[in-house]
């Protein structure tokens, strides 16, 4: 367990997984029936951008950096944006939100997180930054297991985010898996996979296993910032979503191409296509 997300707060797979989610919720939240979030691999919920970690990569500024101050930016950013704010109230940007501290953020009287954090130190972290929130609940182990500990909900409507580090070769598949726990044990959960774009080849086999999910339909979103061939760097990240709400897709083929002009390294481009639409069998 090497992985620490501190490296990586706010560059520009966050700033587009972050997005989804906070469309997720203003979406969900259109109806007052309660909410379960939960996430597989929740890292310490809020970071900070001038910390070690953070500052040796500066990744961040890549990502969140370039659109932090805009005044130009799509409507279907604001609650996300409206989170980062809330950090930085002096304006200056310091603090960022990790999926726990947004979807704590962005949720309601009724709703109830569920947060897990395999990493020891990350973990303490996590309950730490989530301590005083009583919707909230964090578990310290293996994130592949959260699906049958922890479903099905009291809430009839689940979010799960399942977003591991990829330090190993299989964890493409474990993801897919996943899924198929989940939506067996609550057919309709929005379920949201994020993965790296760097090996096409991977991915191929990757998206044929999302095909053969059996979900009831799932969207393909994906951003890049570097052309797709180079299996050596992250050239992009995706999203394959589970039973998205309505208006999902016609708010994400508005911002994409926004989004990929202002967070492109060398070449930005953007996917959004139906891997299983409703329906199909």
């Amino acid at each position: 367990m090497n992985y620490r997300h501190a490296f990586h707060a706010g560059n520009h797979a966050d700033v587009f997984k972050h997005l989804v989610l906070s469309q997720l919720f203003a979406l969900l939240g259109r109806k007052d029936a309660p909410l379960a979030y939960l996430d597989s691999h929740a890292g310490v919920g809020l970071y900070d951008l001038s910390g070690d970690q953070a500052s040796r990569t500066g990744e961040w500024q890549q990502g969140v950096g370039r659109i932090w101050g805009r005044e130009d930016v799509p409507a279907a950013l604001a609650p996300y944006l409206d989170v980062v704010r809330a950090l930085n109230p002096d304006g200056q940007l310091r603090y960022y939100p990790g999926s726990p501290e947004l979807a704590r953020r962005l949720s309601r009287d009724q709703d109830r997180l569920q947060l897990n954090e395999k990493h020891p130190q990350d973990g303490r972290l996590l309950k730490d930054n989530m301590a005083g929130d009583r919707r909230v609940a964090v578990h310290l182990g293996e994130g592949w297991h959260v699906p049958r500990a922890l479903m099905p909900t009291a809430e009839k409507r689940v979010v799960l985010l399942i977003d591991p580090p990829f330090e190993q070769a299989d964890e493409l598949s474990r993801c897919v898996e996943a899924l198929k726990d989940a939506l067996g044990r609550m057919r309709q959960t929005v379920g949201v996979i994020w993965y790296p774009i760097k090996d096409e080849r991977q991915l191929r086999r990757f998206y044929q296993d999302l095909a053969r999910s059996g979900a009831p339909k799932l969207l393909r979103a994906e951003l890049h910032v570097h052309p797709t061939d180079d299996a050596s760097r992250l050239n992009g990240s995706g999203l394959a979503i589970a039973n998205p709400p309505w208006g999902l897709e016609e708010q994400l083929r508005e911002v994409l191409p926004w989004l990929a002009a202002q967070l492109a390294q060398s070449e930005g481009g953007w996917r959004l296509d139906w891997l299983i639409e409703e329906g199909s069998k």
